[in-house]
């Protein structure tokens, strides 16, 4: 079973903490986290560059010059696209670059996100995380005192204005909410930093049971099967366990 250290707001280890195995020691498909990444960029872009071609850059109604007799190749506007100020060939044109994702396809890649910082030993779980103040000081000592090497994504499980002012000036943490946690700013921030309360949040939001009930809306039979079968696989498990220990 995963599991990482819960840190006090002295950075004192308090104790080892057990973490739900469907989310957070999922298998880790690195073809589904490069199709979300890939998704998540390419929604970005915003599809408005344009160019004009020869048929909407202005000029050019008359003949430049007459079709015989001057020894020039003949033309028949100045605004064709081999002419200074002409138009563009094949140029941008604005659309749309969205890119659409299942959405068991990304609840798939936030779960091996997450389990990817898992096993790494990325992860850092807070008791409890509050100042009684906004100080830039204090988050500075809180970061200092756990074990932080470059920079850390604070996932908290709900508004905290005190911990978002004493944040928002340090350049190597990055505040965020769970309910709009997604895979580039897991992969993208070296440490992932939580509250306990959040670790609870994302397991109800992605964990076995959110995801049976997602199946169950349309597919009720199917739901039934997947959770029977986990439920077998944890019986035949549990005299494994009890053999190593």
């Amino acid at each position: 079973m995963p599991s990482a250290n819960v840190y006090d707001m002295e950075g004192q280890i308090l104790r080892e903490a057990n973490l739900d195995s469907y989310v957070f020691d999922a298998p880790i498909n690195t073809a589904v986290l490069h199709q979300v990444v890939t998704a998540q960029f390419v929604n970005r872009r915003q599809g408005t560059a344009s160019t004009k071609n020869r048929a909407a850059v202005s000029g050019g109604n008359s003949k430049p010059y007459r079709q015989k007799g001057t020894g020039r190749a003949r033309q028949g506007s100045t605004r064709a696209p081999h002419w200074r100020g002409g138009g563009s060939v094949f140029g941008p044109r604005p659309h749309t670059y969205d890119r659409s994702i299942p959405r068991r396809v990304k609840r798939l890649a936030i779960r091996s996100a997450l389990s990817d910082k898992v096993a790494n030993g990325k992860v850092l779980l807070m008791d409890s995380l509050k100042f009684e103040e906004p100080r830039t000081k204090d988050m500075l000592a809180l970061l200092d005192n756990l074990p932080i090497e470059r920079n850390v994504l604070l996932l908290m499980p709900e508004r905290d204005e005190n911990v978002i002012l004493s944040a928002r000036n340090i350049h190597r943490i990055k505040m965020g909410h769970v309910s709009s946690i997604n895979v580039i700013e897991i992969l993208k921030y070296d440490t992932l930093m939580m509250p306990l309360a959040t670790v609870d949040r994302i397991v109800e939001m992605f964990g076995a049971e959110a995801d049976d009930a997602l199946v169950a809306k349309r597919h009720p039979r199917a739901a039934a099967r997947r959770k029977a079968r986990r439920e077998m696989e944890a019986a035949q498990a549990q005299p494994a366990r009890q053999a190593r220990g």
